[in-house]
């Protein structure tokens, strides 16, 4: 069987550039790839065409070859062809070109030494409201794994140290040449006697048993900016566990939560406070104190005062954790009906009973607000 034109195969013209070949070539791959199309050997044939044709047509030496006298101008240095190479030499060969794919072609081959990274850990840090009104800093004691203080983290026993790895040279990834009628192909992989570290440990410490890290703890100093709220998450770059046999240290994240209030309710930046005041403290007017992250102050309630109304105090609530505008204190007004009154008190009551000025007769204004607070705490 006659094999299809190289151009043709990847649908590009003679005078397509370097970009438009290798962005066609990707295009092909990611169609015709073995992990989209399991068990399905036309798929296969067609991916590893394509491969084939890549990898005449983005050889400059190669496709001037092939450009001049076709496929009989390759010779034995011409394109994969002839069913001798597996998928995993096309992708040994092509790495670069699946990396972005997400397949196992190529994503997981990665140069150079490999470089180990301590896991990450999580602590909650429980805030009172004035700790978030201003900001503060916690003392905090984390269980965790620590350099070995033995080796200082590189696991050989003291007095010795780890040795360049003998079958990569240090450079953590072996090369293996592969003979098909094509001539020798090179791959590169992890090596297997240092797992891609580089280095190789002859005499192990004793105190971590190589590891380079032991169980230890550590307190640290946490500075928690004012305006966080319940369920946010600070992250302390290096204060995780720390990487076995030296490398980079996890991160340390911080959980915001709160303590219950029974005074001030949080809503986003403002506080709300539940004001409770007597029947002749509305009706007659009053001054009383009411608690804030700075104190207690005290507000005036006008007479006539009605229950649900909200005085607001601007600025008295919880600043911005981005550092825009404080919040409010919102004042709530209700009124404590007594459940038992004396004799004489209901008395009293009767005769205001009677009166018309006590006759329940709301206003538009006051109707309107009823509707308005309704919204506010849905």
């Amino acid at each position: 069987m006659s094999k299809r034109d190289y151009y043709e195969v990847l649908g590009v013209s003679k005078s397509a550039s370097k970009d438009e070949i290798k962005k066609a070539y990707r295009k092909l791959a990611l169609k015709y790839h073995t992990d989209k199309n399991p068990g399905d050997s036309s798929a296969e044939e067609k991916f590893k065409e394509a491969a084939e044709a890549y990898e005449v047509l983005s050889n400059e030496d190669k496709k001037r070859k092939y450009d001049q006298f076709g496929h009989s101008g390759l010779g034995g240095s011409g394109g994969f062809g002839g069913g001798g190479m597996t998928m995993e030499d096309i992708f040994s060969s092509f790495g670069d070109i699946f990396g972005g794919f997400g397949f196992g072609g190529g994503g997981s081959r990665r140069g150079g030494r490999r470089v180990n990274k301590g896991t990450n850990l999580r602590v909650k840090v429980k805030l009172t409201l004035e700790e978030v009104a201003k900001g503060t800093e916690k003392k905090i004691k984390v269980k965790k794994l620590v350099t070995c203080d033995a080796c200082d983290g590189s696991g050989a026993e003291p007095g010795s140290s780890p040795v360049t790895c003998p079958s990569c040279n240090g450079s953590g990834q072996v090369t293996r040449v592969t003979n098909t009628f094509l001539g020798q192909m090179q791959t590169s992989s992890t090596c297997p006697t240092c797992n891609g570290q580089g280095t190789k440990i002859n005499n192990y410490c004793r105190k971590c048993a190589g590891e380079g890290t032991m169980k230890g703890e550590e307190v640290l100093n946490i500075k928690i900016p004012a305006g966080v709220a319940a369920g946010m998450q600070m992250n302390v770059s290096g204060k995780g566990n720390a990487a076995r046999r030296g490398g980079i240290n996890g991160d340390l994240h911080v959980l915001i939560d709160e303590e219950e209030q029974t005074d001030l309710i949080r809503d986003e930046n403002d506080l709300i406070y539940n004001l409770f005041l007597t029947i002749p403290e509305v009706v007659l007017g009053s001054t009383v104190q009411i608690p804030t992250l700075d104190g207690k102050v005290k507000i005036k309630i006008d007479a006539g005062t009605q229950p649900g109304k909200i005085l607001r105090l601007r600025g008295k609530g919880l600043p911005d954790v981005n550092g825009y505008r404080s919040g409010d204190l919102l004042v709530h007004v209700n009124v404590w009906i007594p459940k038992s009154i004396s004799k004489d008190e209901k008395k009293i009551m009767e005769k205001l009973q009677d009166s018309q000025n006590f006759e329940a007769k709301p206003s538009n204004e006051d109707k309107n607000f009823i509707k308005r607070m309704r919204s506010y705490f849905e």
